[in-house]
Formats: C-alpha cells, structure tokens, sequence
C-alpha cells in the first residue's frame, strides 16, 4: 500500500535528518540520537489506540518492511501485540519481515556481552563513574563493565581513555574480545547554550498559553508583484526586498487596528498588558539553534527603514551576533516556515506573547478569478494564539485581515 512508501521514505528522511530520531533526556540533560529506527505504526483496535513498532526498520529490504508492516497491523487488530523485549536482548527482526536479519544493517550482530551494551540499553554506573567518563570524554556506552553485575568501574574509565575510546561519534565501531565489532547506534548531544534556552521557552509557552491555530490559504499573487516593483525603487537599492517584507508591515497593520493580538498575560498582577508598539519577532534557524530577535518599535520604520532592519536582524542571526537585547522583549512573531519547503505549521507562541505568524511556501496552485480557473501564486498562512486573551473572533479577523492585505496589498495604504 502507499503506506510501505511512506514508511521508507520516513527511514531515508530520518538517515539524512538524525535528530528527528532522537528522544529528549531530560534527566542527563541530553538528546539523545538514535543511528536506527523502530518505526511505531499508530493502530486503531477494539482496545484503543496501540503504536506497535518494527525493530531495525533501516535494516530491512523493501520486502522485508512490507513483510514486517503487515504482520505488525495484523497482530494489532488481533490484539497479540508483544510487550517490548527486554533490554538484553538488543531489537530483532523477525525472519519473514527481513530474513532473519538482527542488530545493524550490515547484518553484523551485536554482542553486549563482549564488547559495550546491548542497543538501547544503559550503562550501569555510579554518578562519580559517569562524571569521571564525561570528564574523560568516555562513552560508557561502549565499554563492558568488570565490577558487580557487570557495572564500570573507575578502572574501566581510565582505561578506555587510556586507549582513546571517544565520545559522542556516530557510528563508531570498536573492536570487540571476540574480533567482532559492535555499532554505535545512539549518540548524545548535551543540552546547553541557545538550544536549552529556546527548549526551555518553548516547554513553558506550550504549557503554559491554551495555544489555537487557525489557517488561511490566499493567493498571494498581487503581493509578489508588488515586491518586483519595490525592487525597481531606487529607496529600496540597498536593502534586500522579499515578499517577508509585506507580510511583516500586514502584520504590523493588522495589530495596529486589533490591539489586544500584541499584548501579555501577566500572571502575577491578573492583567493583560496590551502594547501599542510593535517589536516584531522573526524566527531564525542558526547553527546553534532557533533563536527570535526582534526589530524594536516597527511600526515606527518606513518600508525601506523596516526591509533594511529585517536584513540586519537577519545577517547578525545567521552569524551568531545577535545581542540580548535583540533577543528579547518581543511583542508578536512571525516564522517564515516557507524557506524550508512547507505549507505551513503550527507554531508555538513566543514566551510572553500572544500570536505569532507562520507564512508558508508560495506556489502555483489552481485558483478561481472573476469566476474563471486560472493558476495564482498561493500560500497558507497560520496564526497561533493564546486563547486566554485572544478569542476565535479576533483571531478570525487578525488572519482575515493579514490575509486581505496580501491578496491585495492596496489594503495595507487604506488601513494604515
């Protein structure tokens, strides 16, 4: 079925993406990055929902998954789905799934009794072992324990950095006792910096702000016209123009005429704080993680004064210079989840705000004009709100409004 491409689609995207295959260790603070997939299967059955997974998809042959996904369903819907294997006993295929195949891709198996832990297992340790080890750069992970049932010692810390066993490395192999070799298929990243600080803004905005997302497709078509005749103005030779540039001043508008969407909730005092200035948020993706710097007091800028701040927020982002007093004090985002191939998303709030924006990509897509079928240029458009201050009639009209001026941005001129 569509379903088995799909599946092997996901296993390629997830080879090329590690970290969408990976879980959050909040106790280690680390994320942890798994070089193998089980893939879980959502299954509808007269128990309720069950997400049985196949071991070691990335291992299996076309067949072999096709195999391994029908006998999956099948034992869902009869309700025989097994509990999980023991730790020990490292994830399996089963022989008509993937001929027999067990452990890693190349077949190899993995011997947790010889060299390392068994997949998916952890290292048995005390705390001052395991700072020893992180200290060291030692991945315990890959070492066999010689104290009681099979626990590492100092002893075995200071040897394995003795013989320069490294951390952290994806698919690290390593010589076994027997000759044989044994993968490593998890790698942990600790959380620190920019990433443990969004993950931390994030954790508390999603918890904390009742989120609604609401979507809007519109033909974009007239804006992108608009941004090739701003491009040919001389005002706008030094600074780069993009259709961004209009959704940000449709934003900026649309909170001008519908204050309560750029306002707080502040807890303690039992207030809203509405805010009749804009500091404009724009998502950036970096090297050292997702961080939103503002332009201060947009509403305030021209076009061309508010495309040359959107550049240099831009470049200082990209290059990793963007100051804290960029970083914060935002008022109402915008994620230009476009760039990245997408339709649209639903974005988390900004903590501290009430909306942010999500523009997706732009593209040709059948349209209906004057009553005639014609090909326009179209895009989804998605606000996420905090319905503790912002109701579905004011988010209706703030997205309604957004999406009004870029279908025809002479409702930016009239509503300004």
């Amino acid at each position: 079925s569509p379903l088995l491409l799909v599946a092997r689609a996901l296993i390629v995207a997830a080879a090329r993406y590690p970290m969408i295959n990976s879980s959050w260790d909040d106790a280690a603070q680390e994320i942890v990055v798994k070089h193998y997939v089980n893939l879980g299967i959502a299954a509808a059955t007269d128990r309720g929902l069950v997400v049985p997974n196949v071991k070691d998809a990335q291992a299996l042959s076309l067949a072999g998954l096709a195999a391994a996904l029908g006998e999956l369903a099948q034992t869902a819907r009869a309700g025989k789905a097994r509990p999980a294997e023991p730790a020990q006993a490292g994830p399996a295929a089963t022989g008509e799934a993937g001929g027999g195949v067990t452990g890693e891709a190349g077949g190899g198996q993995a011997n947790g009794s010889a060299a390392g832990q068994a997949p998916g297992a952890k290292a048995l340790a005390k705390p001052p072992v395991r700072k020893m080890a992180k200290d060291l750069g030692v991945d315990l992970a890959l070492l066999t324990g010689s104290g009681p049932s099979g626990s590492i010692t100092r002893a075995d810390v200071e040897a394995a950095a003795a013989s320069g066993v490294p951390e952290g490395v994806p698919a690290l192999m390593t010589g076994s006792a027997d000759g044989g070799q044994v993968a490593h298929r998890e790698e942990r990243i600790p959380i620190r910096g920019v990433r443990k600080h969004t993950a931390a803004a994030m954790a508390a905005s999603a918890f904390t702000a009742p989120h609604v997302t609401e979507f809007l497709q519109i033909d974009i078509t007239q804006t992108l016209a608009a941004t090739a005749r701003l491009k040919a103005l001389p005002e706008f030779a030094e600074v780069r123009v993009s259709p961004l540039l209009l959704v940000a001043r449709a934003l900026i508008v649309a909170a001008a005429r519908h204050p309560m969407i750029n306002s707080s909730w502040d807890d303690a005092a039992q207030e809203i704080v509405v805010k009749h200035y804009v500091n404009l948020g724009i998502a950036a993706a970096t090297d050292r993680g997702l961080v939103v710097p503002n332009v201060k007091d947009a509403q305030a800028l021209s076009l061309a004064g508010l495309a040359a701040a959107l550049g240099e927020l831009a470049q200082t982002a990209r290059a990793g210079k963007a100051r804290p007093a960029d970083l914060t004090g935002g008022t109402i985002t915008i994620t230009n989840v476009g760039v990245f191939g997408v339709d649209t998303g639903t974005p988390i709030l900004s903590p501290g705000e009430a909306a942010i924006l999500a523009f997706g990509q732009v593209k040709d897509a059948p349209w209906v004009v004057d009553g005639e079928l014609a090909v326009r240029k179209v895009c989804t458009l998605a606000l996420s709100f905090d319905h503790r201050i912002v109701d579905g009639d004011l988010g209706s009209a703030v997205l309604r409004d957004v999406g009004a001026m870029l279908t025809d941005p002479l409702h930016m001129l009239a509503w300004s």
